[in-house]
């Protein structure tokens, strides 16, 4: 019989843990973790390049042509020129084909340091110990705004010998702290017409009135109005120093955050079911039951196989009305299920109107 995917013990000793430190009640947080300020935002930047200096475990050039090509492009740049003939001879296991990617944060000027992610798009099996050689990275417009080169950090470690391997995290990916350096900015304009706006992660007509209250109280009535749920349009000083201490007061202010809707989130290629402290259930029956199916091969896979299929009985369980997330999961722990019959169960409290919560499979 295959082990549960989560015990239900561990399942319930984090719930338990979970309910001890997540308060009932609404608690203060800083604007600056609630919302955003409109038009400040990070631009994302990638460009093709190529690593070299692999120990062997760089592209294989015959399945992957495109590093072949690029190769003879780079040295062409560089005065060396190679016959059609002799670039498809070329077999360069220290060198892999890639992808880097960065993000190009708010108010970034030419001359800053940006990390960048270096990723393998052939068959290279590590990209430990590469340089990245100089790569333009460019944005959604086409434009050239960093230039990419390094050494590659990769966090897994890997080794092979006799037909065995063993691997350690993920060699194909790694980082360049610093590794680009932003040669075009990106204007950024900080509100309009002598306004700024914040928008809030999460749409909440409750969050919005409470931020609304507290930047009135701490800097006068009438500086801020919400436009709906989600926006709200502070008055703010129109020199840009002043704005800028406007802006940092207002973002460390500290509201009160509406009670998060109850939702509850299941994964079921992981078999994570995660649940906040508002989810409850109402009363309801829940009949259960474990399905098993045995095939047996046979002797050398001769006729005769056979297959039994088994159903354990399945107990009707009534669960009671839960108030908090303890509760609910001590409830449905009851009944045996692993994860992935918890996402079956679910999906059928909800259908039935027992789970009074947002059911998000992801």
């Amino acid at each position: 019989m295959t082990a549960p995917l989560f015990p239900g013990k561990i399942l319930t000793a984090c719930a338990l843990a979970l309910s001890l430190l997540l308060p009932a009640a609404a608690s203060a947080e800083r604007i600056k973790d609630l919302a955003t300020l409109q038009g400040v935002r990070n631009n994302q930047l990638i460009g093709y390049g190529l690593v070299v200096g692999l120990d062997g475990t760089g592209d294989q050039t015959t399945q992957t042509p495109f590093t072949t090509q690029a190769i003879g492009n780079m040295l062409s740049q560089m005065g060396v020129n190679l016959t059609p003939e002799q670039a498809s001879k070329l077999q360069l296991k220290n060198v892999a084909a890639v992808m880097v990617t960065a993000n190009l944060g708010a108010f970034a000027k030419p001359g800053q340091q940006i990390d960048v992610t270096v990723s393998s798009m052939g068959n290279a099996k590590s990209l430990r110990g590469g340089t990245l050689l100089l790569t333009p990275l460019k944005g959604a417009d086409g434009q050239i705004y960093g230039m990419a080169q390094g050494n590659v950090m990769v966090g897994g470690v890997g080794a092979s010998g006799a037909g065995n391997s063993v691997t350690v995290n993920h060699l194909s990916a790694g980082r360049i702290a610093g590794g680009a350096t932003v040669e075009r900015s990106v204007p950024t304009t900080v509100g309009q017409d002598g306004f700024v706006y914040y928008e809030l992660a999460q749409s909440d007509f409750g969050t919005a009135t409470n931020m609304v209250k507290a930047i009135n109280k701490a800097m006068g009535e009438g500086t801020a109005q919400a436009l709906d749920g989600r926006r709200i349009a502070l008055r703010a000083p129109d020199t840009n120093d002043a704005r800028v201490a406007f802006l940092g007061r207002v973002e460390n202010l500290e509201i009160n955050a509406a009670a998060a809707q109850a939702k509850v989130v299941v994964n079921p290629r992981t078999g994570s079911v995660v649940m906040n402290q508002r989810v409850a259930l109402q009363p309801c029956a829940v009949a259960h039951g474990n399905l098993s199916v045995v095939v047996d091969g046979g002797q050398g896979g001769m006729p005769g196989a056979g297959v039994q299929v088994t159903q354990a009985g399945g107990a009707m369980v009534d669960v009671k009305t839960g108030a908090n997330l303890a509760e609910v999961v001590k409830a449905l722990n009851s009944l045996g299920a692993n994860p992935m019959d918890l996402l079956a169960i679910l999906q059928a409290m909800k259908a039935a109107g027992a789970l009074r919560a947002e059911l998000e499979v992801i």
